[in-house]
């Protein structure tokens, strides 16, 4: 008979906890128990315990093959590839006296986790233990930060005071930056996330914006004022103007980020019809029909 203890038990969850449940309990107890962090005689193989019970567990499949046969469906013998289950394979990375095997497949307990910057446990357990890596001798990757921007900061560029690693730094983001842009600074990496504008959406470093005009505007061809991001501009309407038609402003649109110049902006004209119209209005407008 196995002398391993529940997994469930292990974990300190019941057998209805769900996978979010399983992950908190899995990062407190994980830290709490990690050899270089904790130095009872006890903390090696307590930490050991608690990986093996969420490898297991965090995986639907293998949860629910647990929860009908035991210890014994996992039974080192029974899975090819040395993992705790049938098809896993792992790696085993080693700090002073610890080891652990980290398995390919399972969930990850840090995924979508607010790490405090830290990019993943490789850093955050970095943090804790005084910069040592306890999951082998590589160097651990740069933490990497989101930052979101508004739409005209992405276009004009901004400088952004932010706070990492408990200093306040200054970020300067460069003109010409879009939603997903990748930055390198010295000791971290950034990646932008941009909010949309009302009016304005883009498309690499060109922008596109509606620009309503009345039906006797586009009839008879005027002179508007039109709004682009650098401000406004004069824009001729030709007579006959037809609603959807594309007027381009060339270099009026965003920064190449690399490279310099502009993109440009697309103004679409919209034919904007009257909800309602006078009697005098109707009159006219039929006469013009019946004139052609």
């Amino acid at each position: 008979m196995s002398t391993k203890r529940d997994y469930y038990e292990v974990l300190g969850v019941n057998k209805s906890a769900t996978a979010e449940d399983l992950k908190k309990s899995y990062r407190k107890l994980a830290l709490e128990w990690h050899p270089d962090r904790n130095k009872s005689t006890e903390a090696e193989s307590k930490f050991k315990e608690i990986n093996e019970a969420y490898e297991v567990l965090s995986d639907s499949k293998k949860r629910a093959t647990y929860d009908q046969f035991g210890h014994s469906a996992f039974h080192p013998g029974a899975a090819p590839g040395g993992g705790p289950w049938p098809g896993a394979s792992g790696k085993t990375y080693r700090q002073g006296p610890f080891s652990y095997t980290y398995y390919s497949s399972g969930a990850n307990p840090f995924e979508g986790v607010d790490l405090g910057g830290f990019s993943d446990p490789f850093d955050l357990f970095s943090e804790f233990f005084g910069g040592a890596n306890p999951f082998g001798g590589r160097k651990p990757p740069k933490p990497h930060y989101s930052l979101k921007i508004d739409f005209m900061e992405a276009v004009k560029g901004a400088e952004k005071k932010v706070v990492v690693g408990g200093k306040e730094r200054s970020l300067k983001i460069p003109a010409g930056a879009d939603d997903g842009t990748h930055l390198r600074f010295s000791d971290f990496d950034v990646s932008v996330s941009v909010s949309p504008h009302p009016h304005f959406r883009r498309d690499g470093s060109d922008i596109y914006v509606n620009q309503e005009i009345t039906f006797t505007q586009a009839i008879l061809g005027t002179v508007i004022e039109a709004v682009t991001i650098w401000g406004k501009v004069k824009l001729k309407i030709r007579p006959g103007t037809q609603s959807g038609t594309l007027i381009r402003l060339k270099n009026q649109g965003a920064p190449h980020i690399r490279g310099g110049g502009r993109g440009d902006q697309y103004v679409k004209l919209i034919i904007k019809i009257p909800d309602r119209l006078s009697r005098n209005q109707r009159r006219l407008l039929e006469e013009f029909e019946n004139s052609t």
